[in-house]
């Protein structure tokens, strides 16, 4: 699910964007590491190696896209129920990403936050969160947000305990709450993206979802390409997007 550091790069990130390419939120539920190892006899750990591996190709891609925010589900809440060893197999390929990609990072444009609860995390990687966000917060190229121990129903309900201190009750300020308790902010979702066959938001951005489109692959992550990003995009772009209005309203 997260990332593996290579030498080589198939893709920069400096290759700019066309003008008419929109600026979206796309966020990506990455399914099925585990099971693309199994039904090659591997490990689950070779998944979430694979699937490491794509998660770097599809950031490098994305900016040229017009991809200006990129939230990964790393780490559910969730998957602490998962067995200890996997669970800390992917923290430590979060830990290595960290520590080998930051400069990159720095160098490309690229702003990384860490969204979700950080209590339970080591604290050797909450250290290297808090040095890559520090040394990554002027990248305006692409911001990468990974969801790791993350819960947005858990999210929601500690925003709307700090909410009753707000003097301003809107929907905009409740984002605003909810942003300060992701700390890598809270910005609506364009197009979200699920490979692995399953049709549901297993508790990612449900607040920040409400009108974002929805494209389920059967193609597990490991398996998902740059051309796949590309695609659902172009489908995105392809759809009438109305918010409930009728289309002739939005046209003017």
């Amino acid at each position: 699910m997260l990332l593996q550091h290579k030498t080589v790069r198939q893709i920069p990130l400096t290759q700019p964007a066309p003008d008419h390419a929109p600026r979206l939120h796309v966020a990506i539920i990455s399914d099925g590491n585990g099971r693309w190892a199994v039904a090659r006899g591997l490990p689950r750990s070779a998944g979430h190696r694979a699937g490491a591996e794509t998660a770097r190709r599809v950031i490098e891609a994305a900016p040229r896209m017009g991809i200006h925010t990129l939230t990964l589900f790393a780490l559910s809440s969730a998957n602490w129920k998962r067995p200890p060893a996997e669970v800390q197999g992917i923290l430590r390929l979060l830990h290595e990403y960290l520590l080998t990609e930051t400069t990159h990072c720095m160098e490309e444009g690229v702003r990384l936050s860490i969204i979700g609860r950080r209590d339970r995390l080591p604290a050797t990687l909450r250290q290297a969160v808090a040095d890559s966000e520090a040394a990554t917060a002027k990248g305006t190229r692409l911001h990468l947000r990974l969801a790791v121990d993350y819960s947005a129903r858990e999210a929601i309900y500690h925003a709307a305990c700090r909410f009753y201190k707000v003097t301003e009750l809107s929907p905009e300020s409740f984002s605003t709450v909810l942003a300060e308790v992701l700390r890598g902010g809270s910005t609506e979702v364009d197009l979200l993206i699920r490979t692995g066959g399953e049709q549901r938001l297993s508790d990612f951005l449900l607040w920040e979802c409400a009108f974002a489109e929805f494209v389920f692959l059967q193609k597990r992550w490991p398996d998902f390409t740059a051309d796949d990003l590309e695609a659902a995009v172009n489908e995105f772009n392809r759809r009438e997007r109305t918010r409930g209005a009728l289309p002739d309203a939005i046209a003017g």
